[in-house]
């Protein structure tokens, strides 16, 4: 059952951002969309400051809201590997569009940073 069953959202870009948002969901999407399946340990190291309670209790919040599939393979020692799901490969247009737009924000506020700096002189 989804987390999202029993909350309620006044619109549809609010429940969009309760499944995405946060510091580290965004980067994990964005690492199984553009890289694939990946296991626990692979997806820790791609992220830099991230706890690994908090890296399963994302993952976790993921699977349940059916963005990641979790799978488990019955060897010794335990082997799991997270991929999305089709709806999860569904946000990848999004983020994409993200990150455009935050490359091109960065871009203009450097550029823009860079003209106040030399008018300033």
């Amino acid at each position: 059952m989804s987390r999202m069953q029993d909350k309620m959202f006044n619109c549809e870009k609010e429940l969009t951002l309760s499944v995405i948002g946060g510091k580290w969901k965004m980067l994990i999407l964005w690492h199984l969309g553009k890289e694939g399946t990946k296991r626990f340990g692979e997806l820790k190291s791609l992220m830099p400051g991230i706890t690994q309670r908090m890296l399963v209790n994302q993952l976790r919040e993921l699977e349940e809201d059916l963005i990641v599939d979790r799978k488990v393979y019955p060897v010794v020692p335990p082997k799991v590997e997270y991929s999305l799901t089709e709806q999860g490969k569904t946000l990848m247009p999004i983020l994409e569009s993200m990150y455009n737009w935050g490359k091109n924000y960065m871009e203009t506020v450097e550029l823009n940073e860079g003209d106040r700096n030399e008018s300033a002189n």
